[in-house]
């Protein structure tokens, strides 16, 4: 050991007197002697660490200073159980850790039945099963909490007293916002706004010329996000009463394109259903942008088994992606790999993987003949799908499955014979010929043919062109993948977030059906459920007398076709040619947030009077939204009246007339699901753990979104709310006047699925600080308080680890068929060009809707670079008001790859200038290598216009902004118009979803 090194660590003050070290004399001296200097320490030895919340001296002593209750953490949307730490006298919230019950935040997870206590002794230092059941909380999870005291938090009404975005607002009483919004009137000094109960029409048309579009209640539109364990409860108790058809989620922003590629390989457009790898078996994991460890759903999780996959088991992970991510590092060696290619080449890069796949036989043969699910049961297989049915391909009914009745038909690879699918084992799976049937002769290719000419339009060297990488490397993927059988997996999310995702997914998808990977142990699963919550066995608290069922278009244009409108209808009979609609419809999308402002200035397919947001903010992360703002600033141009229901003004409540405010993480009530990437039952529960700091209403209330519906469904007389509004299954009628009315049931619900769990004790009722919570638990649950209890106790209801398996295969299976035609796909056109979509993935070139080429339109000569986003493993977009968040990641930066760089003249710290036709940003230049030549990665999450980034007036005072919080780069600021449409953003072709990848960019020095 060094002389200096040994004598600093014995304490000897001659270290101070280094030449070396001169400039730190004092600190040394400080530090060598053992003294105090600078701002004094609440104890010498533990400095200001926390005080405990309790002793393990073979059990648990919990401290009574702390509440310690399980919750779930909000930081972000995979919703984690987390263990919240209250200091009672402040009833603040001082550490959160991870919940061990809990799927999300351990695995292993501790059994459901673990006693309260011992989930705490058996994480004790000294316990043997520390490691096992260890439980955290991210760099997320560990800090958000600090968004509850923030000082630019709305915790009264505020109604805006200047024009809209001019951030200038006064708080009003609870109630005056109440009679304002439903009666309307001169509410601004700016003419007449109708109110909520006047737009509550359910019999007057909303056109007369045009009733299909439904009811005058149609005209409001309800905005939303993320499910945080509410969603449920803002559609069916209040959408459904008020009897309006629309309802948006921000998923047109997020991952639409992911959710609508993998619901047409699983055949479902209602639900959308989606799947994740078993990360945890899996043997070669192939993720194209959403690497564990740096992005994706559950984040945590997927990360845990991540390493766990690597280190104990015999998975690979390999990234396709532009940027090399975190997913990827030295110390796995062979047991990781990263696949540049160009942002958007995601699309060619895998349909030269199924190219090669079919042409090199590499598909497992005996799975894809499987043409039933009688034929799947009788052979013991996990799934199915329609490789071996037969499509239509005579014009009079081409892209028709050949069905006899309702079932297809399928030719016998034994005896060649044309026979219902049920009835055959193996059926033929490369058919193209004319069959025979009901006397009539049919031009029919299979599934499997199409999706092989498909794959076979374009050249290897195409899609190797295309994607940016040589051939070969797509070869040698496809063999290695292949290779693993049914323990090779596929992933992807919002990095398929450009003009042509829809189809990016359906392929990336199809690759798991050439392995036959559904429903096996290592290969995909659609996740394993939840226990039955809103509707249980106690209760049915979706349902209520008076419940109305939408109808009509939506103003959206979604999951209705175009040829189903008067618009389409008239046109044919004038004998004129119905293409282009006005306007893009979406037959099989399930909403799009980001076209509700347009759609609504255009008045295609109607204008909306009024606009409930719901903690939305589309403004933020729609790429192009610098457009829509313009339209958002005037009341008469997009919507007369919005209504923002957020705890912080943030970039679209800006433009809000009023806002309401909601609670925020660990004052909210909620029953969640994991969103992906778990074989077995999750119900993850929500409370307020500490008493939300919000105005409240005349009973008391804490004003949130969820007793906000309640006293604005009062108002409107709406059903569903008040005394007698929920209905027990046994007939009896319960009240419904404070939130805890319906959640505290669906716990119930939750506590007494597949046979119930068992009733807490006095002692764990303590442990887990519930005792403020008793004497409401007996009032709505009676005799089963105490089984409710167990629930909250452990912060939802999770199922054994060992029941997600039944040897080889998921014991929580996706039981529809895998789509390798989709026949509504292949069925419907493109509602501005007339052309048929592809019912199998198809190469398409970046465009917009029209079919233009994005590269002709926006050439390389003038924009040489490409910009693309990537998710943040501490940022999200919810989290911008959390300043210990930006302690940890103060900022963001534009990243290129150094030789690239530096063939531009551009250093490393460089203030620069991203160029593209439609948007400007600026930002500081790091240098970033493992990025694509040419291109741009810009990390999402900060470069706000809100929550502090702006300055704002309340009752005459100014809160300034914080340069703190403006910093960093937004890539949707980039985002393009299609100029094919009337005002609207660039998004996918097929589905509508925004598109915020592959931007094409210039840079400059600032």
């Amino acid at each position: 050991m060094n002389k200096n090194r040994r004598r600093f660590l014995l304490g000897t003050t001659v270290v101070a007197g280094c030449a070396s070290v001169v400039g730190y004399k004092d600190t040394l001296k400080a530090a060598a002697t053992m003294s105090r200097n600078g701002v004094k320490t609440q104890d010498p030895i533990y400095t200001n660490s926390l005080e405990t919340e309790g002793e393990i001296e073979k059990i648990f002593s919990k401290n009574e200073e702390f509440s310690l209750r399980n919750s779930v953490c909000n930081g972000c949307t995979t919703h984690c159980g987390v263990r919240v730490k209250v200091d009672n006298k402040k009833d603040t919230v001082v550490k959160v850790s991870g919940n061990p019950y809990s799927p999300l935040s351990t695995d292993p997870w501790l059994p459901y039945n673990t006693p309260i206590e011992k989930s705490f002794s058996l994480l004790g230092k000294d316990s043997k099963d520390y490691t096992k059941y260890r439980s955290t909380a991210c760099a997320r999870g560990n800090v958000v909490f600090d968004k509850i005291n923030n000082e630019l938090r709305v915790l009264k009404p505020l109604k805006r007293v200047g024009k809209r975005g001019e951030n200038r607002w006064k708080e009003i009483e609870i109630e005056q916002l109440l009679e304002e919004i439903t009666k309307g009137g001169n509410l601004f000094g700016e003419g007449e706004v109708e109110g909520l109960a006047s737009i509550r029409d359910l019999k007057k048309p909303l056109k007369k010329e045009n009733p299909e579009m439904g009811p005058k209640a149609n005209q409001l539109c309800i905005l939303g996000t993320g499910d945080d364990g509410r969603k449920a409860y803002m559609v069916h108790r209040f959408r459904n009463s008020f009897g309006t058809v629309n309802y948006q989620g921000h998923t047109s922003i997020c991952g639409l394109s992911m959710r609508s590629g993998e619901a047409s390989y699983l055949g479902d457009f209602k639900k959308y259903p989606h799947l994740k790898p078993d990360f945890e078996y899996c043997e070669y994991l192939l993720t194209f942008g959403t690497a564990p460890g740096q992005a994706g759903n559950p984040f945590k999780r997927q990360g845990k088994l991540l390493v766990k996959g690597r280190v104990k088991e015999n998975l690979k992970c390999v990234t396709v992606a532009p940027m090399l991510t975190n997913s990827d590092n030295i110390a796995v060696g062979e047991k990781s790999e990263w696949i540049p290619i160009l942002p958007g080449g995601d699309l060619a890069f895998a349909m030269g993987l199924l190219q090669v796949i079919i042409n090199e036989s590499l598909y497992n043969e005996k799975y894809l003949r499987i043409p039933s699910i009688q034929a799947q049961k009788r052979l013991n297989d996990a799934s199915y799908t329609n490789a071996a049915h037969l499509i239509i391909q005579d014009e009079e009914k081409k892209g028709h499955i050949l069905q006899d009745g309702k079932e297809a038909l399928v030719i016998d690879s034994v005896d060649k014979i044309l026979k219902k699918a049920s009835l055959v084992d193996q059926a033929e799976l490369f058919v193209n010929q004319e069959v025979v049937f009901d006397n009539k002769t049919y031009n029919v290719k299979s599934a499997m043919t199409l999706l092989k000419n498909s794959a076979d339009e374009q050249t290897l060297d195409t899609y190797a062109k295309e994607a940016g990488i040589n051939k070969e490397k797509i070869i040698s993927v496809a063999r290695e993948f292949t290779s693993h059988g049914r323990k090779a997996a596929t992933d992807c999310h919002g990095g398929t977030m450009h003009t042509t995702g829809f189809y990016t997914t359906y392929a990336i998808m199809m690759l798991g059906a050439m392995v036959g990977n559904l429903n096996y142990k290592g290969g995909m699963s659609s996740g394993g459920g939840r226990y039955k919550d809103f509707k249980g066995l106690k209760y049915n608290l979706l349902g209520y007398k008076g419940k109305v069922k939408p109808k009509g278009y939506r103003v959206d244009k979604t999951r209705v076709a175009y040829e189903k409108t008067a618009e389409y209808k008239q046109k044919v009979e004038q004998g004129i040619n119905p293409y282009p609609a006005k306007d893009t419809w979406y037959p099989f999308t399930n909403a799009i947030e980001s076209d509700i402002i347009t759609n609504s200035a255009n008045e295609y397919p109607y204008k909306l009077k009024a606009l409930i947001s719901w903690n939305a903010n589309f403004v933020y992360g729609q790429s192009g939204s610098q457009n829509i703002t313009k339209l958002l600033k005037d009341p008469n141009k997009s919507v007369p009246l919005i209504i923002a229901i957020d705890p912080f003004i943030n970039e679209t409540s800006q433009y809000a007339d009023y806002i309401v405010p909601d609670s925020v993480i660990y004052e909210t009530w909620g029953v969640a699901g994991a969103w992906a990437g778990y074989q077995t039952k999750i119900n993850t529960a929500a409370f307020p753990t500490i008493k939300p700091k919000q105005a409240t209403f005349k009973n008391g209330e804490p004003i949130c979104m969820d007793s906000f519906m309640i006293e604005l469904g009062k108002k409107l007389n709406l059903p569903g709310f008040g005394e007698n509004a929920i209905i027990g299954n046994n007939g009896k009628k319960y009240p419904l006047n404070r939130p805890q009315d319906f959640y505290i049931r669906a716990f119930e619900n939750i506590a007494l699925d597949k046979g119930g769990v068992p009733d807490i004790t006095d002692e764990e009722i303590k442990v887990s600080s519930l005792e403020p919570y008793i004497n409401t638990l007996k009032n709505i649950c009676e005799d089963n308080w105490r089984k409710t209890a167990y629930v909250m106790a452990r912060g939802g209801r999770f199922e054994s680890k060992e029941r997600g398996y039944i040897k080889d295969k998921l014991s929580h299976k996706y039981e529809k068929m895998i789509n390798i035609y989709n026949q509504t796909v292949g069925l419907s056109k493109h509602a501005l060009t007339g052309e048929s979509f592809s019912g199998v993935p198809k190469f398409y070139q970046a465009r917009l809707n029209n079919g233009d080429l994005l590269k002709d339109i926006y050439p390389k000569s003038k924009f040489p670079m490409l910009a693309f986003s990537y998710k943040s493993n501490v940022l999200s977009q919810c989290d911008a008001s959390s300043s210990k968040l930006q302690n940890i990641r103060f900022t963001t930066y534009i990243d290129i790859n150094p030789k690239t760089a530096k063939g531009r003249g551009l250093n490393h710290g460089d203030m620069v200038k991203l160029s593209s036709q439609d948007g400007v940003v600026k930002g500081m230049l790091r240098y970033r290598n493992g990025l694509y030549p040419e291109c741009i990665g810009i990390e999402h999450g900060l470069g706000r216009d809100a929550q502090g980034a702006v300055s704002i007036t309340i009752n005459d005072k100014i809160f300034s902004a914080k340069v703190a919080r403006k910093s960093g780069v937004n890539i949707n600021k980039l985002g393009l118009l299609d100029t094919s449409r009337k005002l609207s953003t660039l998004c996918d072709f097929v589905i509508g979803s925004n598109a915020r990848q592959a931007i094409p960019i210039e840079i400059t020095k600032v």
